[in-house]
């Protein structure tokens, strides 16, 4: 929906593709699903669930053993993410680097996305440079 040929809408460090894989696995399930709903004080919160389908419109990303499967309604606020896996002594959990994101709360649970008209411009600009 929102995809630029040749450029994959959001990537995935190795430990996040090794966890999404391992998890795919031991739930015996397509992928790991993300979007976004509203909530937070920032906004809006990322949303991560299996996903036993592939619904239409969804972006299906693979990468190794580990598919990440996006909402139509979050594919252009998620473009130009890296997803991440981290752990660490007192927490462990997955981290998105997302170039959209204009603030997060303290506490890091939500987030404010640009203006749609921004996020429209900046995907606009990187069709262009892949055509070139």
């Amino acid at each position: 929906m929102f995809s630029i040929p040749g450029k994959s809408p959001v990537t995935m460090t190795e430990a996040a593709e090794r966890h999404i894989a391992r998890l795919m696995a031991k739930q015996g399930k397509k992928g790991l699903r993300i979007g976004v709903k509203k909530g937070g004080c920032a906004g809006m919160e990322y949303t991560m669930d299996f996903a036993d389908e592939v619904g239409p419109h969804e972006e299906i990303v693979e990468q190794g053993g580990a598919r990440v499967i996006i909402e139509p309604m979050a594919q252009m606020f998620l473009f130009g993410t890296e997803i991440d896996y981290r752990t660490g002594l007192l927490e462990s959990g997955f981290q998105f680097r997302n170039p959209n994101v204009s603030e997060a709360c303290g506490c890091g649970e939500s987030i404010k996305f640009d203006d749609v008209e921004t996020l429209a411009a900046r995907q606009a600009e990187a069709k262009t440079r892949a055509a070139e």
